[in-house]
């Protein structure tokens, strides 16, 4: 996909997925051009950097700068063919105390993203987005909603330009920083772990998963859709068992924020979502993207009417058993149940 003339590059290039997406091109496209890692925080560069040293990954760069800044992006986006956008301010309790950061952030950030695209002849671009963006109940996924609906509109002007705009939607990334996975490894060691209440569930999906699908979007979407992937859930109950057998688990009841189940297609999204085998793929209501992708292939589907994507009645959930072997594979090698 990436040739040797491909310049590619990606905001908050350092968090989770960043580096994730970063280790999986370079060693899957050794021969790119330019791999520029943006984001504002040097000394998570610098400590990326002890990572993939300049002598051995001479294509890679690292760009000091922030999506609140448009001429900054400019300045980055230079030559560059390829935006992968997963910048974001993304805790929900911070969202709720400091709501207009994360407007800055991820609403007039996303659209600083689109505006820079535009301006500097980008072909592809694909925004990370999340399922607390589907029916949002708190202001880290309002701003998320509003980024989507800024990416996706964005190819009703890019005129006569080479370029399409998608999003990829997908559910908790096992092991990235901030969820339950990593904060339940650190809190069993106190022998208790806090169930925010029984009936939680949520989606699951890995990082290698997440960087895959991003590729696939690169490849294969064709601009204005939200692609949805097809993936497990879990019950919080099960994790905690999976993670922490013998701790205490306390019922100490939800986050303001919070939903019991996470939603990734509404019942209201579902007269414009196709079936693509491994996706869902949310299509903008004029119909017109629809058709191409019915016409593309036999096996493209409409969902039926009242179809919903939700974590808790999703028919594929997670066991116990197989929680602790992918914690063992994705997060920590060295787990241990406790």
């Amino acid at each position: 996909m990436f040739g040797n003339e491909s310049r590619v590059l990606i905001t908050g290039g350092t968090g989770s997925f960043g580096k994730a997406f970063v280790r999986t091109v370079l060693d899957r496209y050794p021969q790119i051009k330019r791999l520029v890692v943006f984001s504002r925080d040097e000394l998570k560069q610098w400590e990326m950097q002890q990572e993939f040293p300049e002598h051995q990954y001479p294509q890679l760069r690292f760009f000091l700068g922030d999506v609140r800044d448009r001429d900054r992006l400019r300045r980055a986006l230079e030559g560059v063919d390829t935006v992968i956008h997963a910048a974001a301010l993304k805790q929900v309790p911070a969202a709720e105390y400091n709501p207009i950061e994360f407007i800055n952030t991820n609403v007039l950030g996303g659209e600083n993203v689109v505006q820079a695209c535009l301006d500097m002849d980008v072909e592809r671009v694909v925004a990370l987005s999340t399922d607390k963006a589907a029916a949002p109940v708190n202001l880290y996924g309002a701003t998320k909603l509003c980024s989507d609906k800024l990416f996706i509109a964005a190819n009703n002007i890019r005129g006569k330009r080479n370029l399409r705009f998608s999003v990829v939607r997908y559910g908790n990334v096992m092991g990235s920083r901030g969820s339950v996975i990593p904060f339940f490894l650190e809190r069993a060691l106190s022998g208790v772990l806090p169930i925010t209440d029984s009936q939680m569930t949520r989606f699951n999906i890995s990082l290698k998963e997440g960087v895959e699908m991003v590729l696939w979007a690169l490849q294969n979407a064709l601009g204005g859709e939200l692609l949805v992937p097809k993936i497990p859930s879990y019950r919080i109950t099960d994790v905690a068992e999976a993670i922490g057998p013998s701790c205490e688990k306390p019922i100490v009841g939800i986050r303001p924020g919070e939903k019991i189940h996470e939603e990734m297609i509404t019942v209201s999204d579902s007269p414009t979502t196709i079936d693509l085998g491994s996706y869902y793929a949310i299509l903008p209501s004029d119909g017109r993207l629809l058709q191409r992708y019915l016409a593309a292939d036999v096996n493209h589907l409409q969902v039926p009417l009242d179809f919903a994507y939700n974590s808790g009645s999703n028919p594929d959930f997670l066991s116990v058993e197989q929680l602790r072997l992918l914690i063992l594979e994705n997060v920590d090698p060295g787990f241990r149940p406790l």
